[in-house]
């Protein structure tokens, strides 16, 4: 193969939870661009159903699914409907999550098992429910949105975030399980984790945080729009085909210093 061969998607079908907006949506343009059919699902039916249209003009086909990944539901509904209309599962990001800011004193312990129970509860099932599709296909790439913030510590100048650290802890340790688990069947599962882009999730950090946090970034700027492009291309496409369990930091260089 040659390398354009290597990261053409066309035929493939990938599902991109929560990619109605931010990373998700900037993942799901890419893998459309690289040639991928694309499934949207969010619990924003309106949003998904926009972003779809948009996908549809870049030239590739794209359906818009309701979907609120902590339950299994949902889920399946998301897999069966993605079955019924393309036939095949080739691409999962798991890109779903939320957050909540306090500090950590403070922090509602219903808030905290709500963060656990979308990020790495909804992981699971979306990953367990493709997966058994992947095993009978021998193919499949799994992409799990981590964080850099599932790396260690953050002062409380920079996050005041404990749930959304802990999850995203347990998303790169779930990747590196589940890859492991999958390997076999010709499965690869892998993760990105991104350092601050400006999402719904980051803006309330951006905008209360005492610790200029852009400075601190060895490139000296927050992620664009076009950062986790290449990223997901590249771990959704036969050019990863033995990349298994990594976790790919795309940051501007800030786990570099640590």
């Amino acid at each position: 193969m040659n390398v354009n061969s290597l990261f053409d998607l066309s035929g493939k079908t990938a599902i991109v939870t929560g990619g109605s907006r931010g990373l998700g949506k900037q993942i799901a343009h890419a893998l459309a661009e690289a040639g991928a059919n694309i499934v949207v699902c969010s619990r924003n039916i309106d949003a998904c159903k926009e972003v779809s249209g948009q996908l549809k003009q870049i030239g590739v086909d794209s359906i818009a699914c309701s979907c609120d990944i902590s339950k299994k539901e949902d889920v399946e509904n998301v897999i069966n409907e993605t079955m019924k209309v393309f036939g095949r599962l080739d691409i999962l990001v798991n890109n779903s999550g939320i957050s909540w800011i306090s500090p950590v004193l403070q922090l509602p312990e219903e808030k905290w098992k709500k963060v656990i129970d979308v990020n790495v509860h909804g992981t699971f099932l979306f990953s367990q429910a493709a997966a058994k599709v992947m095993v009978k296909q021998g193919y499949g790439k799994i992409i799990n949105i981590a964080s850099i913030a599932g790396h260690g510590g953050t002062s409380p100048d920079v996050m005041e975030a404990i749930a959304y650290n802990t999850s995203k802890g347990a998303i790169i340790t779930f990747t590196k399980d589940l890859a492991v688990k999958l390997a076999r069947h010709g499965i690869q599962v892998n993760a990105i984790a991104p350092g601050f882009f400006p999402t719904k999730i980051t803006k309330k950090v951006l905008e209360e945080s005492n610790f200029d946090i852009a400075l601190n970034i060895p490139a000296r700027r927050f992620g664009n729009d076009t950062d986790l492009k290449g990223a997901a291309v590249f771990l959704a496409s036969s050019a990863s085909d033995y990349l298994v369990g990594h976790v790919l930091d795309v940051d501007g260089g800030i786990t570099a210093t640590a």
